[in-house]
């Protein structure tokens, strides 16, 4: 949801591009989960659960392996996203329609020597 709220990253573009909108991710979680309780966590320091850390280290190791200079883009927490198949991140994602297509398409994207990433 944090990929999509942002709205003016390339990842937003490419999953509402393919669909996938904020509102259709809220829907499917509620479907899957139920709606959740409130809570609160400072903005600062919001909790992590283990797939969204297994997400975060995915994209870091794999913007490393690249060799290619700059940050680790929206995009890159996307592909990590889809990596961890077991996550409900991963499950929501199939549920409205991304697949290993669309994956190889946005990993084309941001392999592109000219992708600016979120600028």
């Amino acid at each position: 949801m944090g990929i999509l709220i942002e709205g003016a990253n390339f990842a937003s573009k490419f999953l509402r591009g393919n669909g996938i909108t904020l509102q259709k991710v809220r829907d499917e979680i509620f479907k899957m989960r139920g709606k959740p309780d409130m809570y609160f966590f400072s903005p600062e320091h919001p909790p992590l659960t283990e797939a969204a850390q297994t997400t975060l280290d995915w994209a870091i190791d794999e913007k490393l392996k690249s060799g290619e200079n700059g940050e680790i883009t929206t995009s890159h927490l996307l592909l990590g996203l889809w990596k961890q198949e077991e996550s409900p991140g991963h499950q929501i994602l199939v549920a409205l329609g991304f697949n290993d297509d669309k994956a190889k398409e946005l990993r084309s994207f941001i392999s592109e020597p000219t992708f600016e990433g979120d600028s």
